[in-house]
């Protein structure tokens, strides 16, 4: 059940008919811009007032207002206890279908605080049109932003109650669906999971490996539909958390919240695949290679299999095996570069900090102990593959 504190109860103030009628005309107003101010500040809520739950919040915000300006012009109503009784149960509910919905509190909280805002403004510009006095203004100030905290309150209840019946149920399915994808489980069996979890099937997902401290954050600027995976094998420090329909144009967004929690994004994935994402992603951490990554796939590739890649180092370095160890790391590194830059001598010196004169004497001596075989592709293939990795330690 709601809280049943009446924070508003005995608040003292009554809005003059005038100004109260002023305002009432207002109304319709305000909670569209309240509607709007939310859909573009709060990231969780940019997809949520589409469909019936949209229509739901859209008719609790002009149910909030009009309760409120009967509280403030001093309206009963029907209501023995006080206006704001169906506002309150109308937020009760609200907070219970944002828990069923994966939404944190967080996100609820700040809608209120922007819609408290937002009202402020636009019912304190009529009131003051209105002609209100100052001292009855700074009173119904107080009101809106108690008349507020009461409704949040209201919501964070509901929200706790369905976590505590039906939530906690829910998320332990959400919890076994990650750990089906993440294990690499057959179709049919994820698909079963994400029914029994009443989770819709996303285009893609992406997997981003984050801090433990920056969980809550992240998933409050991300889809509510993101997937916690818990223990997932092969990550020892952090949390695995799947991200639904993050491609496209807005992978942007997702790099830039990944980037400021330093975390590591793996690239989007059909939804079904989303373990070879988190491999990726995995991988990149380890390597120390940033944030995307997509960003380093050239470094992936040429690390994906550490023992071949010496291999094919020794094998294409082979011809210089009679050379002092110092005279093949300064040859390899011109040939790495001479390779690279498509034999560009002054280009190479300038890489090398060298003369171009040096450049060309040390080609001469890597001609002299592969001759033709720098015509050959194949060979070439191979020494731009094995000298554009680091030397193995």
């Amino acid at each position: 059940m709601p809280p049943r504190t009446r924070r508003t109860a005995d608040h003292g103030l009554l809005l003059p008919t005038a100004v109260a009628i002023q305002i009432r005309e207002g109304l319709p107003r305000v909670a569209d811009e309240v509607v709007t101010a939310i859909i573009d500040e709060v990231p969780g809520y940019t997809d949520a007032f589409h469909g019936p739950m949209g229509e739901t919040i859209r008719n609790a915000v002009q149910l909030a207002l009009g309760g409120f300006l009967s509280l403030a012009s001093g309206r009963r109503g029907t209501d023995p206890r006080t206006p704001t009784a169906p506002a309150v149960e109308g937020a009760y509910q609200i907070g219970r279908g944002e828990a069923r919905s994966g939404r944190s509190t967080e996100a609820i909280l700040s809608a209120y605080r922007i819609g408290a805002r937002v009202s402020w403004q636009q019912m304190a510009h009529d009131a003051v049109r209105a002609g209100l006095d100052a001292e009855t203004l700074a009173s119904f100030a107080a009101l809106v932003f108690a008349y507020i905290d009461e409704l949040s309150a209201s919501s964070v209840a509901g929200h706790a109650d369905e976590l505590a019946t039906t939530g906690r149920v829910r998320q332990q399915r959400l919890e076994r669906l990650a750990q089906h994808l993440v294990a690499g489980a057959p179709e049919e069996t994820v698909r079963a999971a994400a029914e029994r979890a009443d989770w819709p099937e996303p285009r893609t997902l992406t997997a981003v490996v984050l801090p433990e401290s920056q969980v809550r954050p992240f998933v409050a600027a991300v889809s509510p539909a993101t997937l916690q995976a818990a223990d997932p094998p092969g990550l020892d420090d952090g949390v695995l958390l799947l991200v639904p329909d993050a491609h496209g144009r807005s992978r942007t967004r997702l790099l830039r919240t990944v980037e400021e929690r330093g975390a590591t994004a793996g690239p989007a994935r059909p939804w079904l695949a989303v373990r070879s994402s988190y491999e990726r992603a995995l991988r990149t951490r380890a390597l120390g290679l940033g944030h995307d990554s997509e960003g380093h796939l050239a470094e992936l590739v040429l690390t994906a299999d550490p023992d071949a890649l010496a291999d094919l180092r020794a094998q294409a370095l082979a011809p210089m095996a009679d050379l002092r160890p110092a005279t093949v790391e300064k040859l390899a590194e011109t040939l790495r570069l001479w390779l690279l830059l498509q034999g560009r001598r002054d280009d190479v010196a300038a890489a090398l900090f060298v003369h171009p004169q040096t450049v060309r004497y040390r080609m001469g001596q890597v001609r002299e102990v592969y001759g033709d075989r720098l015509d050959d592709p194949e060979v070439v293939l191979a020494l731009v593959l094995a000298l554009s990795a680091p030397p193995p330690p």
